[in-house]
């Protein structure tokens, strides 16, 4: 039994309004990628914040932007790079590397992967990376992977960005929670880790000792800026609070 005209006409219109809606959806995503390409194209100067999970990466990136990055206390929320775009410059979060809660080793392995490609295929256009390390774990953390023989995923990230002619910049964050008295043995520490002399003033590592918690981001702030200022690019600064 065919149905009565009214309700065949429904169902055309209904057929009909649901391809105009996918085409128009459609037409919406082709502009929004047409957009980021525009954008990336645009791009000239790129800075990438890389490092641990759970190390402090999008809320130290928030506080020296004043942009509103996504954060969370769980490790591994960044999975994919999330990108903060200003005319020809642009600053790019990473996702973190390592330890995940909830992400399996395969899927930890893909991220880790995926940024030395995202770095590899961008590093004509990054000029410094901001690799962020937690200060106080920081020791404890490559003496483990030392104990196994195994070189710690810090220190190839390190030499990894400067085999591309990326300048590194290491901000030591959670400084907060070291003891005035140890701030610079354990600085200096840290620069022999990664392959330089002590003392860490001198040794030719940039380390910029820092405490996205408190706000407390004036050294790497000053450092940026001084590497972006022998780059010619003062014109950066105003992106940074």
């Amino acid at each position: 039994m065919s149905p009565p005209p009214a309700t065949s006409q429904k169902v055309k219109h209904d057929v009909k309004k649901k391809k105009n809606l996918a085409k128009m959806r459609a037409r919406e995503q082709q502009k929004s990628v047409q957009k980021m390409e525009q954008k990336n194209n645009a791009v000239t100067f790129e800075i990438i914040f890389a490092g641990r999970s759970n190390v402090g990466k999008s809320t130290l990136l928030n506080k020296l932007t004043g942009q509103n990055v996504r954060t969370g206390k769980r490790p591994g929320v960044t999975l994919k790079p999330i990108h903060l775009y200003f005319d020809d410059f642009l600053i790019t979060d990473m996702p973190g590397f390592g330890f995940m809660s909830g992400v399996t080793k395969e899927k930890a392995e893909d991220v880790k992967n995926n940024i030395v490609r995202y770095i590899e295929d961008h590093a004509g256009r990054i000029k410094m990376a901001v690799q962020v390390i937690d200060g106080p774990a920081f020791l404890e953390i490559v003496e483990r992977w030392d104990a196994r023989d195994e070189i710690p995923i810090d220190l190839e990230l390190h030499s990894f960005l400067l085999e591309m002619n990326i300048l590194p910049v290491v901000a030591v964050n959670k400084m907060d929670k070291v003891k005035e008295e140890e701030i610079n043995d354990m600085l200096d520490q840290i620069a022999l880790k990664f392959g330089y002399a002590a003392p860490w003033k001198e040794s030719g590592l940039l380390l910029a000792p820092v405490s996205a918690r408190d706000d407390q981001i004036r050294p790497l702030t000053s450092t940026l800026k001084n590497e972006i200022h022998k780059m010619r690019r003062d014109d950066l600064f105003k992106y940074f609070r």
